[in-house]
């Protein structure tokens, strides 16, 4: 049973203060939703409206907007009660109307459908409400989280379904979106379910490590803290922590279940309060402790795709044992945990375009912010790739759930890419005449296969003819981007029927 909770647990959860006029707003909504569900339990025995409480502090803690608090508290009143979207877009507006509404539907999409059309069909409608505001999606990736939370209330056989569709599709799509909380702790209760015996044994490989890690992860919290001291480094916050049971899983599967060949198990995060401070801080402990050669990382000036910011590096340190250091603001933090949800944290005034949408109403055509120019970008593909489903399958599977990488134009232009993405790629996605004229390629000015694997951070070069050129249909065995197989495609067709 998930702990007990009441609507003030949600107001201490929040991350920025709650004016009067919100919380008296939020206070009616959690009076409006309790008498919708008095009566209602739980399978847990829990009073129902113990889970909508929940799922409004998930939000409140990641950082989220009142009016998207205020649908997580309604988000199941239209399906399981007699209240209508009607009477609450009447009492607490449109916005939360809609988002509401946007949760019903998401509400009824069965991902493990029997039939397989149904299934692709309903994670198109999954994709489509992530494009439309990112906020639905985001409550649901709530409820879910609660839901795992409580999963050892159903039967074995629902609870490895649930966490199998959990792990392919719940827990990628908080990872694309950056939010780094809410993935880790469904991976590991979906590693729970659906691996108990594997999980248990990770669980005592790191309980056995980490008696003796977490004494040596204070010792070094506190020598670092000194150490960034004597120099006049600003800290905001230092702390140690330990990777998740799965991800710590996945490792030990690629090292034999050795832990010791783990050189980032233990990682000190610092926390400091501008961009400089992280660099100098860097430098301080690069001068202390020795760095492991291909191990430093700049994600500050070249982000992860999904918004991530930090500097890392793995060290020798105290005692001569390998750690990772993490150093990021206390905005790249928040961002790092929280990911899309964090803009919310930092944005004081509306954006019309991504943060208002009205039931009912067509939403206002803007250009959203970079952070989420991907998730518009949703639409489009899917319009690309048209009703191919074995290619929305894999092109889901590449294009969104797999890891990303950047790489540059020669006039230093960023191209994001899929992992494992080919030159051919690299050029489609700078200009479709490019791909077509694509006769070789350059990485960091060594020639390259055109099916070579582009690096994070290499420069691509793309070698073209002058002359007018069909693209090869060999490069179907090996490009990786939809935008680039389907335009191929498209190109190969036309030549075809043109003869």
């Amino acid at each position: 049973m998930s702990s007990p909770i009441t609507f003030n647990d949600i107001l201490k959860a929040t991350t920025h203060p709650l004016s009067s006029g919100d919380q008296k707003l939020l206070t009616e909504v959690y009076h409006f939703a309790e008498k919708a569900h008095h009566g209602q339990k739980r399978k847990s025995g829990e009073a129902y409206i113990s889970h909508s409480l929940h799922v409004a502090k998930i939000l409140a803690e990641i950082g989220m907007d009142i009016k998207t608090l205020m649908a997580g508290l309604l988000h199941d009143v239209p399906e399981d009660t007699e209240v209508t979207l009607a009477e609450i877009e009447k009492n607490f507006g449109a916005e939360v109307a809609y988002l509401v509404s946007g949760i019903t539907k998401l509400g009824k999409i069965k991902l493990h459908d029997s039939q397989k059309e149904y299934y692709i069909d309903n994670l198109r409608k999954m994709f489509l409400a992530m494009a439309q505001d990112i906020r639905v999606v985001i409550i649901k990736l709530a409820d879910r989280l609660h839901n795992m939370r409580t999963l050892e209330y159903l039967p074995p056989e629902k609870q490895k379904r649930i966490a199998r569709e959990t792990m392919e599709v719940y827990a990628p799509i908080a990872n694309r979106l950056g939010i780094g909380e809410i993935k880790g702790e469904l991976e590991d209760i979906c590693f729970m379910y659906m691996e108990p015996k594997r999980y248990a044994e990770t669980k005592k490989i790191e309980e056995t490590y980490l008696r003796e890690g977490e004494e040596y992860m204070n010792r070094v919290v506190k020598l670092i803290r000194e150490t960034l001291g004597k120099e006049k480094i600003r800290l905001t916050d230092i702390s140690g922590r330990t990777k998740h049971p799965y991800r710590l899983y996945q490792k030990l599967k690629r090292h034999e279940m050795n832990i010791s060949r783990i050189y980032d198990l233990i990682a000190i995060r610092i926390i400091v309060p501008e961009i400089s401070d992280c660099y100098e801080a860097l430098g301080i402990i690069h001068r202390e402790y020795r760095p492991m050669v291909g191990r430093i990382k700049d994600y500050i000036s070249l982000p992860k795709p999904n918004g991530y910011q930090s500097l890392h590096t793995t060290i020798f340190g105290p005692e001569g044992r390998i750690l990772e250091v993490q150093i990021r603001t206390p905005k790249m933090h928040s961002e790092a945990e929280y990911g899309i949800a964090a803009h919310w944290m930092y944005t004081e005034q509306e954006q019309p375009g991504w943060r208002g949408f009205f039931f009912g109403k067509k939403p206002p055509v803007t250009t959203a912010p970079k952070e989420l120019v991907w998730v518009n970008q949703l639409k489009e593909w899917q319009k690309e790739i048209g009703r191919d489903d074995k290619e929305f399958i894999e092109g889901l599977r590449i294009e969104f759930f797999k890891n990303h990488i950047f790489a540059f134009t020669p006039k230093g232009d960023i191209v994001e890419l899929p992992e494992e993405a080919t030159p051919i790629d690299f050029a489609y996605a700078i200009h479709s005449e490019i791909g077509d004229r694509a006769t070789g390629a350059k990485a960091d000015g060594k020639i390259v296969p055109l099916d070579y694997h582009i690096e994070n951070g290499q420069v691509i070069q793309i070698l073209t003819t002058k002359e007018k050129k069909k693209p090869s249909r060999d490069w179907l065995d090996f490009v990786k981007t939809s935008s680039a197989r389907s335009h191929i495609k498209r190109e190969l067709r036309h030549n075809e029927f043109g003869k």
